[in-house]
């Protein structure tokens, strides 16, 4: 259980690594350049030869374009401790008073409110380009707040591997090749009944294809002319990623722990 000291002291980190991105602001720029990018090359190079039954491809690709920015969103945590780690600004820490955990806490907590930037300049993006939400306004906050929570999830996996590679160029390098292959054999940008059979079984139990399709529900941009699934994992897609999401914080926030109490030692 995480004490109030860690989360006080993990506020502290979290500031500091806001302050980074104030003072280098260009952080931000390249993060929310590439999906705005992503956002005009499918809606006006690929949309027009993309058709998806019922609902604009517009609207059908923003919930997607959302779920693969904030998982590479994600990978700052782990890029940001490798460089601290390589810098001595771990071992700094370590000698201030303060608790162990806080530094990850801080980490995964200050990528969380990056990725809520993101989402906002995405979403302002969107609007310019027709994605619109029909549904509720708390559906629409659910459906934001899964997308948080998924990439929070993500974020530690990616705090174990900073403390475990040895720069953050490898942590780029190593998070690319896993991570852009799993946003893509999914359903983010494609509908995926027209996949091979193994491949569509692949990507409708990948969790990037529930916590898309949980956001395209909870946002209204669904269609009933879409072929159902009948992959339980895409009938049920909040569940689902809320399994993944307990799944992969109970795995990884005690392995990050355990690795950066080796890596800080080192």
């Amino acid at each position: 259980m995480i004490s109030t000291k860690t989360l006080r002291d993990g506020a502290i980190v979290a500031k500091r690594n806001l302050i980074k991105i104030r003072r280098v602001p260009e952080l931000l720029v390249f993060t929310t350049l590439s999906p705005i990018m992503f956002i005009l090359l499918f809606a006006y190079v690929f949309g027009s030869a993309i058709n998806v039954p019922g609902v604009g491809y517009r609207e059908f690709l923003i919930p997607g374009i959302f779920a693969q920015t904030v998982i590479f969103g994600a990978t700052i945590t782990g890029s940001g401790l490798a460089e601290d780690m390589q810098k001595g600004i771990i071992e700094r820490f370590r000698s201030l008073p303060m608790s162990r955990n806080a530094v990850l806490v801080g980490r995964t907590d200050s990528d969380v409110l990056n990725n809520v930037i993101v989402i906002v300049v995405m979403s302002l993006t969107g609007l310019v380009v027709g994605w619109r939400i029909h549904t509720s306004f708390l559906e629409a906050a659910a459906g934001f707040l899964l997308l948080l929570l998924f990439a929070y999830a993500i974020s530690w996996i990616m705090a174990w591997v900073g403390l475990l590679v040895p720069s953050p160029e490898v942590v780029q390098q190593a998070s690319f090749v896993v991570i852009f292959p799993i946003t893509f054999i999914a359903n983010t940008f494609v509908p995926t009944n027209g996949f091979p059979g193994p491949l569509r079984a692949i990507a409708n139990w990948n969790p990037v294809s529930s916590v898309t399709e949980a956001a395209r529900q909870l946002f209204g941009n669904t269609s009933a002319k879409l072929p159902t699934p009948n992959d339980w994992s895409l009938q049920h897609p909040v569940i689902y990623t809320l399994i993944w999401v307990v799944i992969m914080l109970a795995v990884f926030i005690p392995l990050a722990g355990q690795q950066y109490k080796r890596a800080a030692s080192r």
